[in-house]
């Protein structure tokens, strides 16, 4: 239990200090907004690596929740008339409240059918978002107000470093505690055998909602503080293509692993703004280096590495 406790505060405090040295390395304010990128990135992976490295269960409709949050932001304060901060909080409660009605049944399901389902959930947010245009925008997004807190109005590329740097150490702290909780342990059972995990005494089906509830609001909030530093929100960051990214964040990091969606989110954000020095050849290379990633990593960067490390200093 001690050497777990260190290992917990190992990582958060090497990702306190990785958030806290890149600013004195950075030359211009575009790095700052691409960290912020990776940190709302892997706030709203380590969520989904819950659902699905954890609990076992697949999402291809996660974006949905993101979305959620982030409109949530956009018209809560135009048509509610309500506080920025509050809209926030509204955009959590409907995401939690959405994904434990939609949950109950579509959990029932497994495999490909339970992907196919999710993945039919976000194609439904996406398609209401995007039709609504009195309420959304449409398809051509609508302007988000700034974030004010005590009439401090939060604003700019490094303030924004900071918040989502802040926002990604409380996730990641909550994540690494879940693990050791007993219902850490449920959604673990839950991973390896449901049949199992039912025999011992497991409920379930209450388990897998609460995964599935817990991430749905990692990804709103993640949403809320996209939708706040771009001070603009469309369609997109509720589609399909949005939730693939989500996954190979998770797959590519590891599944399981609270540290690989970091890493994973890092990876796919930074690599294609790196890249672009091949023009048109960009996203030829980005997918050849996920491919060949995923042959040579099948477990993920993080656990690939994590084990080749651990023979090394055992031989």
């Amino acid at each position: 239990m001690r050497a777990l406790m260190n290992q917990r505060f190992l990582t958060l405090a090497v990702l306190a200090v990785v958030i806290g040295i890149l600013p004195f390395v950075f030359p211009s304010s575009y790095y700052f907004r691409v960290a912020s990128l990776v940190w709302v990135s892997a706030l709203a992976a380590i969520g989904l690596n819950i659902l699905m490295g954890q609990a076992g269960q697949v999402s291809l409709g996660h974006a949905a929740f993101f979305g959620i949050g982030a409109y949530a932001v956009a018209i809560g304060p135009v048509h509610l008339g309500i506080p920025s901060w509050a809209a926030l909080l509204l955009g959590a409660g409907l995401s939690a409240l959405l994904a434990f009605l939609v949950g109950r049944p579509i959990l029932r399901l497994k495999g490909h059918y339970l992907a196919i389902a999710t993945l039919g959930l976000g194609v439904l947010v996406a398609l209401v978002i995007t039709t609504e245009s009195r309420w959304t925008g449409g398809p051509d997004g609508m302007p988000v107000e700034r974030l004010t807190l005590f009439g401090w109005r939060v604003s700019g590329s490094y303030t924004w470093y900071w918040v989502t740097g802040g926002l990604l150490l409380i996730g990641t702290w909550i994540a690494l505690n879940l693990d050791d909780t007993p219902t850490g342990r449920a959604f673990r059972a839950l991973h390896d055998s449901e049949v199992a995990a039912q025999v011992v005494g497991v409920d379930v089906a209450r388990f897998k909602l609460q995964a599935f509830v817990i991430a749905a609001v990692y990804a709103s909030l993640a949403g809320s503080a996209l939708a706040f530093m771009n001070g603009f929100i469309n369609p997109d960051q509720a589609g399909f293509l949005h939730s693939v990214e989500l996954v190979t964040i998770v797959v590519l990091g590891g599944l399981g692993s609270v540290v690989g969606s970091i890493v994973g989110a890092a990876v796919l954000i930074t690599l294609p703004q790196v890249l672009t020095v091949f023009h048109e050849y960009e996203h030829l290379l980005l997918g050849l280096i996920i491919i060949v990633s995923m042959i040579f990593m099948r477990s993920g960067i993080v656990p690939t590495l994590s084990s080749l490390f651990l023979r090394k200093a055992r031989s």
